[in-house]
């Protein structure tokens, strides 16, 4: 079976790690996006100008793809107006080329009202603006299959990686651990569904090599770590080798600051990710990469932490 793949949004979270375990499981690497320069890519990835929004540039840079990997991710501010136009532009280069189509998925699509266990079969009801989008995202490919285009959506929690690029864990929980303090969005006793990048990507790669063998569309779990906030405290605690204090998130002042600042409107809706407990049911991976075998928790931890 022929492996080539080429990553959208090579330069982003999910995109990193794409193209570093393609690269690490003996696959071509394509790695795309608008700008390239700086990119510290091997020197055996071939690096090619991608202007998502743009048709023609989407099918040009996946020419010879086998699987694409859609990892574009806009800012929030933006999903309404780009996440349509990507969509499209990737099907289309799919199309084109006979790719098979893979995305990182999430837990939007299910909305407030979402279940403790996330299944390939529960109810998708989004109850926020970015849950819709990833809906009828999601949708838009799985029509997509009537054209012979598969998809498979790989949804997990939320990302921890060991990069201060802005996400919830590295950015804003962790950010300050040197002084004796990390911070927590919701309830301590609250499980919350993690998803650790490099495992993640690792497993995608499992994935793509059993295409084949997999429906037109297909909905995996990515079960990754499901932790309340009093266990990542103490898996923080123990990595770093010291107690913390745990400080609460300031959501009043950023309901103040929502006023004049539309990014921090948009963290503001998903807050009930916090309150929600939820965590991603990943059996359907575990029967599909029997041999995948995910970083164990203390490990991941004090790499996302170092």
């Amino acid at each position: 079976m022929s492996k080539t793949v080429v990553v959208l949004g090579a330069k982003g979270r999910f995109g990193r790690n794409a193209v570093e375990a393609f690269h690490s499981a003996d696959w071509t690497v394509i790695a795309a996006g608008r700008n390239m320069v700086g990119s510290s890519f091997p020197s055996s990835v071939e690096l090619r100008t991608c202007d998502v929004m743009n048709v023609s540039s989407v099918q040009k840079a996946c020419l010879g793809a086998d699987v694409i990997v859609n990892a574009v991710n806009p800012p929030y501010t933006d999903w309404a107006e780009t996440v349509p136009t990507i969509t499209e532009n990737v099907i289309s280069a799919a199309k084109a080329s006979g790719a098979s189509v893979m995305i990182p998925g999430n837990v939007y699509n299910f909305g407030v009202d979402m279940p403790s266990v996330l299944r390939t079969d529960t109810p998708q009801r989004p109850t926020t603006e970015k849950g819709r989008i990833r809906v009828a995202m999601e949708r838009a490919y799985e029509d997509a299959a009537v054209d012979g285009v598969q998809t498979i959506v790989f949804r997990g929690g939320d990302f921890m990686e060991g990069k201060d690029t802005g996400n919830w864990f590295e950015s804003h929980m962790v950010n300050k651990i040197e002084t004796g303090s990390m911070v927590y969005p919701g309830n301590l006793d609250v499980v919350h569904a993690w998803a650790f990048l490099p495992d993640m990507a690792r497993a995608m790669v499992h994935l793509a090599d059993v295409r084949e063998d997999l429906a037109r569309f297909e909905d995996v779990g990515f079960d990754g770590f499901s932790l309340t906030g009093e266990q990542l405290k103490r898996l923080v605690e123990k990595a770093s080798g010291q107690t913390l204090k745990v400080r609460s998130m300031p959501w009043g002042i950023m309901r103040l600051l929502s006023i004049f600042q539309p990014m921090i409107r948009e963290v503001l809706e998903m807050r009930y990710l916090w309150e929600k407990p939820h965590q991603i049911d990943g059996s359907k991976l575990q029967k599909l990469a029997p041999n995948f075998r995910p970083i164990p928790i203390e490990e991941a931890i004090a790499i996302a932490i170092a």
